[in-house]
């Protein structure tokens, strides 16, 4: 499948909807580098606004995004962070007892791949697949970075574990294979236009405008008619409160009014696989 191919979706549509949701932590001498204050602390403070916030997702925001997606008989792609698999590990077995696709995330996000030496990002690659595994039941296929900043070697190193796609390119719409000397990998676009941290924590942009940013893009995609898939995006300590989960309702109100194809981020690389 390339940019320019016509084969549609199930059903011979050509506009999909894409569900993620990022389930993140952070080591326990970490905190998240960016919250909803903005304002940066001094070198060297704790951040524990910060932590406390991104604590919101095991606590309370995975649960209530897998209620959401029960009550409307959707699955969605989890990108999970490894290390929930030893501080949360009921949610990790939730996700995958949900009928949902599970996804590694690293170990956790403080460890960017790009900051890694490569006998590094190859042990935290290994653990996170072998952990969620054993404690999820089901073992990822598909990967995306922490800020999903791969290194030089991160493609690689996945193709040799054994994943079969991974999330960190934006230079395309469509999946393509990537040859590396690890073996072939599927690279899966991972739009970031509908993804609730850029939009309302790093821009200041109400929650609400996520199914406004969804519809706009939607609209534009069916009047091109072209085959095409929009990821939309929340993480569980952001996108899994009471607004999030408002302006999700009204994406998938919008996706199933508008005739798109809901999948996970699996559905599609097995299609792009499955036409090779």
């Amino acid at each position: 499948m390339t940019d320019t191919a016509a084969t549609p979706w199930p059903g011979g549509v050509t506009a999909a909807l894409v569900l993620n949701v990022m389930y993140e932590q952070w080591a326990p001498d970490a905190s998240p580098g960016l919250g909803p204050m903005g304002n940066p602390l001094p070198p060297g403070v704790v951040d524990h606004q910060a932590v406390s916030w991104a604590r919101y997702g095991p606590r309370t925001g995975i649960w209530a995004l897998l209620d959401f997606l029960e009550r409307e008989s959707l699955a969605a792609s989890f990108y999970a962070s490894g290390i929930l698999t030893e501080t949360a590990p009921d949610s990790v077995r939730a996700i995958v007892d949900g009928g949902h696709e599970l996804c590694a995330h690293s170990w956790s996000q403080d460890r960017i791949p790009a900051a890694l030496a490569i006998g590094d990002e190859r042990d935290e690659i290994q653990r996170c697949a072998d952990e969620l595994e054993r404690v999820g039941g089901q073992r990822p296929r598909g990967w995306i970075s922490p800020r999903c900043t791969p290194s030089g070697n991160t493609a690689e190193l996945l193709a040799h574990a054994g994943f079969e796609w991974f999330g960190d390119v934006f230079d395309a719409d469509l999946p393509y294979r990537m040859d590396t000397p690890g073996g072939g990998i599927v690279a899966l676009p991972f739009g970031l236009e509908v993804n609730d941290l850029p939009m309302t924590v790093r821009y200041g942009q109400p929650t609400r405008e996520l199914a406004k940013s969804f519809e706009f893009a939607a609209n534009g995609l069916l009047r091109d008619r072209r085959v095409g898939y929009i990821d939309v995006t929340v993480h569980a300590h952001v996108g899994g409160r009471p607004a999030g989960l408002a302006a999700l309702a009204q994406i998938v109100s919008t996706a199933r009014r508008l005739g798109m194809w809901i999948g996970t981020r699996g559905d599609i690389a097995d299609r792009f696989i499955d036409s090779e």
